[in-house]
């Protein structure tokens, strides 16, 4: 039996930042990944000379890229231009992002931009967690007045939480979210698995094990506190500390008499957020300057990402559209929807067309911060002592990518403050939404 101070099942970009900064305050540490290559839905795929991530992936100014920078990811890419158009009863016409689109755009009227101008004047500004007591729904109704700036705002929202739930949604993080976004985005050159490839090496670098093709099947746990990870393959690696790097429901099948621990709550009260993503590489594009465009009265969205990245090697462009689900998707009305925004966006696309993927029901996060929460997850299970987990649902109030990097952070300082008590339970986590 292989013996740790810690053991991370799951080496997506929560498991492989947790197991970096463990290594790094000198734990030794193991990632076990079932697959055979690392990275979860952060991977790449080239295919016919094309980097296509698992749908659009864009890095915000947020807690994941401070994470990053602080661990030297090299991160390479570019911020795309904002300039937009809004798809808005079958026609395309420009989005209001900045003063010039803002005067110019047919889709407001003078009530409307003036309306619209005072927030995006503002909005900058205000605090966010004042809001994270109500729904989105209820924030919009309350706030803003013109209709129009209503769709656009609810647009703008979509698009910077993935999510099309804005009765069930906490306005204060999804808000928060797009304050983030409106700083700007990085496309990564050659897609996210250039980011998994880097925090790979790091935790390579500081010592990390790494095990793929690892499928970890039982936490052992003894006494009220961790004692190993089995997998599969009947290889065991015994640590006084677990990191569940995973979904929720994953996490709890993973666990003997899990419906007595907290982690029966996160499973029940997770509700799932998916896209429907549709990836092109076209060997040009019939209309260059429409490049990026937002559903207004669709729940869907357009990014031509090679105009900020190198996504292609020879020079195809990638474009990659999104449909926002509800509670039913219908995958195939979900994939007209999105052929019918390339018609509209880039007609004729189908004769430069070098390679296409549809993914028709693509996992975004597994929770996100909901009116019908009960309390947020993690970073300890405080039933079972050493027991932790990480992951884009286990947020406390950020969204995505910074969910997994903050979640991640917070069961290794959880891990380095409670080293003395650590079999003690602790409740001060589970605080209600």
């Amino acid at each position: 039996m292989m013996k740790y101070d810690v053991a991370v099942a799951g080496g997506g970009i929560a498991g492989l930042t947790a197991a970096i900064y463990a290594a790094k305050a000198g734990k030794r540490t193991i990632v076990m990944e079932k697959r055979e290559r690392l990275g979860g839905r952060a991977v790449t795929d080239k295919i016919n000379g094309a980097y296509f991530n698992l749908g659009g992936h864009a890095l915000y100014f947020g807690d994941a890229q401070t994470t990053f920078r602080e661990l030297g990811v090299r991160l390479q890419g570019n911020q795309p231009s904002t300039e937009a158009l809004g798809i808005w009863k079958g026609k395309v016409s420009t989005f209001p992002m900045g003063i010039g689109s803002l005067l110019g755009t047919p889709l407001l009227s003078l009530k409307g931009k003036v309306e619209l101008a005072g927030w995006l004047a503002k909005f900058g500004k205000l605090d966010m967690r004042a809001y994270d007591r109500m729904s989105l729904r209820e924030w919009m109704e309350h706030s803003v007045h013109d209709p129009m700036v209503r769709h656009i705002f609810y647009s703008l929202l979509r698009t910077a939480s993935f999510a099309a739930a804005p009765d069930l949604q906490a306005a204060g993080p999804v808000l928060q979210q797009l304050k983030n976004a409106l700083q700007g985005v990085l496309y990564l050159d050659r897609g996210w698995g250039t980011m998994i490839d880097e925090l790979t090496r790091i935790a390579l670098e500081h010592g990390v094990q790494i095990a793929t093709s690892s499928k970890v099947i039982s936490v052992g746990h003894r006494g009220g506190a961790v004692r190993h990870l089995l997998c599969e393959d009947g290889t065991q690696a015994e640590a006084s500390h677990i990191i569940l790097a995973m979904p929720p429901a994953a996490a709890y099948r993973l666990v003997p008499q899990a419906e007595a621990t907290a982690l029966h709550t996160w499973k029940e009260q997770a509700i799932e957020i998916t896209t429907a993503c549709l990836d092109v590489a076209l060997r040009r594009l019939p209309k260059p300057k429409q490049q990026f465009a937002y559903g207004i009265d669709q729940t869907v969205f357009l990014s031509n990402q090679s105009r900020a990245a190198y996504l292609s090697d020879d020079g195809a462009q990638v474009i990659s559209l999104l449909k926002y689900q509800g509670t039913d998707p219908n995958p195939q009305q979900d994939l007209l929807e999105l052929e019918q925004t390339l018609d509209l966006v880039q007609p004729g696309w189908r004769s430069e067309l070098v390679e296409k993927r549809f993914l028709p029901r693509m996992t975004v996060c597994h929770d996100f911060m909901h009116m019908k929460r009960v309390e947020s997850p993690g970073p300890a299970v405080p039933e079972i002592a050493g027991l932790y987990v990480a992951g884009e649902w286990a947020t406390h109030g950020e969204m995505l990518v910074d969910a997994a990097t903050a979640s991640a952070k917070r069961a290794v300082q959880h891990i380095l403050s409670h080293k003395d008590t650590g079999r003690a339970p602790n409740h001060e986590h589970r605080d209600a939404i």
